[in-house]
């Protein structure tokens, strides 16, 4: 269990830094200004997560939630809410939302939980007045993997999805749709091969799904395999006597295996 008073602490110190005699920086923050590093430390969480970084992923975790009582703290200057409703809010969310647990409504399966939570948004969202397509939900700030994934779950929530568990249809799909782009790029229609191009990568986003693979993640690894190969080429031909421009593609191609065959082998 959180002890309490750790998380009062936090709110009471983020009050005596924006309070008059505080920080000049933190006096002068607005919700406008937190946008960034609410963004900032959402990621940097997310990459801690990645890595499996546990010692890290406490001290992101940390710096997210200090954003949240920061945000909590000028709203509450503003006179609109404060940490104990953001809190409040969130249980009073989770209880409503869990009828399964705290209610006398039946889910056996992962799959009828988020049916039931889906339903559940709908009638919030139909008392508010507000959108009550299911994707309505999905952020459009999102980035563009993390957003195709969201929309593709939702959707399989209410069925649509396909059928089974064979994954071959999938990269049926993805076959037609390169073929596609390759016919666009034949065209040489950039538009044409922008769209088709976002085609397939919607389509390869619904297979990791299909895979209960994180497409975002798995694209992050393989970010941070590229970055350290390419570094270690760059040392090898620092070790050269060499600026790594100065070579041609066999050269880089040299490098690049070279480099691929000592990261395998644990070598740095």
């Amino acid at each position: 269990m959180i002890k309490i008073h750790y998380f009062d602490e936090i709110v009471d110190i983020i009050e005596k830094l924006r309070a008059p005699g505080g920080c000049p920086w933190d006096r002068k923050q607005t919700l406008e200004t937190l946008r960034k590093p609410v963004t900032e430390e959402a990621y940097e969480l997310a990459e801690a997560i990645t890595k499996n970084d546990m010692q890290n992923i406490k001290e992101e975790a940390g710096d997210l939630l200090l954003q949240v009582v920061f945000i909590a703290s000028i709203a509450n200057e503003k006179g609109e809410f404060n940490m104990s409703d953001v809190v409040r809010a969130v249980c009073d969310k989770l209880i409503r939302r869990h009828p399964h647990v705290f209610g006398n409504v039946k889910a056996e399966t992962s799959e009828e939980v988020l049916k039931n939570w889906e339903a559940i948004k709908t009638q919030e969202r139909k008392s508010k007045n507000q959108d009550l397509s299911i994707l309505a939900g999905v952020p459009d700030s999102l980035p563009p993997l993390l957003k195709a994934d969201r929309m593709q779950a939702k959707a399989a929530h209410v069925g649509f999805d396909w059928p089974g568990e064979n994954s071959e249809p999938l990269f049926k799909k993805i076959d037609e749709e390169l073929n596609e782009l390759k016919d666009a790029v034949k065209e040489n229609n950039i538009e044409h091969m922008s769209e088709e191009l976002g085609d397939v990568l919607f389509v390869i986003v619904n297979l990791a799904r299909r895979l209960k693979i994180d497409a975002d993640a798995a694209l992050s690894k393989t970010c941070s395999k590229f970055k350290s190969r390419f570094s270690l080429m760059e040392q090898y031909a620092r070790d050269e006597n060499h600026n790594i421009s100065e070579y041609g593609l066999n050269d880089l191609n040299r490098l690049w295996n070279k480099a691929k065959e000592c990261l395998r082998n644990n070598q740095v």
